[in-house]
Formats: structure tokens, sequence, C-alpha cells
């Protein structure tokens, strides 16, 4: 009985690596026909195809880890903002956004004034 279950599990593992091999090999092919200025236009290598059913599930496995979490995150802040519009009734909003933004833009205009006067500095006139 468990054979036959084993074969079963088999057969799907190998529908799946064709069916993962085939997506990889056409994709592949479309990319190679594209036009040389065709910005979508990559340079794969063809050993990525064969690379592809092994390295896929790892890939999935991320991306709904990650969906799971940016999920989780977004109600989280979600229940958080409506609990504190409700229990606070004042435009903290604002406040917060003006601490932020002064926060990460005072250093980053620092650094684009110093970068400007040093691409400057050769063509001044002192």
């Amino acid at each position: 009985m468990l054979l036959y279950y084993t074969g079963d599990i088999c057969k799907g593992i190998l529908i799946l690596f064709l069916l993962i091999w085939l997506i990889a090999g056409y994709t592949f092919i479309v990319n190679q026909n594209r036009s040389a200025d065709d910005p979508k236009k990559d340079v794969y290598h063809p050993f990525a195809i064969l690379l592809a059913p092994v390295t896929f599930p790892f890939f999935a496995l991320a991306a709904l880890v990650v969906f799971f979490i940016r999920a989780l995150l977004f109600a989280l802040f979600l229940i958080i903002f409506s609990i504190l519009l409700i229990a606070l009734r004042k435009p903290f909003i604002f406040k917060l956004w003006d601490m932020f933004a002064t926060w990460i833009g005072d250093p980053l205009l620092k650094a684009n004034t110093a970068l400007i006067r040093m691409a400057i500095r050769p063509w001044s006139s002192k």
C-alpha cells in the first residue's frame, strides 16, 4: 500500500519538475527571441533551466512567508491606527510625519549638499 502511494507521489513530483522545466524553457526561448533593443531582454544562462525545479520551491516558500508577514503587519497597522484614532482624537499623524520627515530629510539634504559642493568645487572661483 505504501509503495503505491510513493509511486503516485513520485509521479506528481516528476510532473511538477517537467512543468517547471517547460515554463523555464519557454521563458528562455521567448527572451532569446526578443529584439536586442528591448528593455525586457535579459541574459540568462541555459543551465538556469535545469536548476529551476530545485530553486522554485525555495522561492515560492519565501514569497509565501513574505506575503503572510506583510499581511500580518498590515492588519496590525490597521488595528493600532484605528485604536489610536479612537483613543487620542488628535491629529497625531501630522506630528509623527513632521518628526519622521525631518529625521530622514535633514541628513539626506546635508549629504546631497556636500556632494554638490564637492562636484562644483573644481569649477568655483575660490
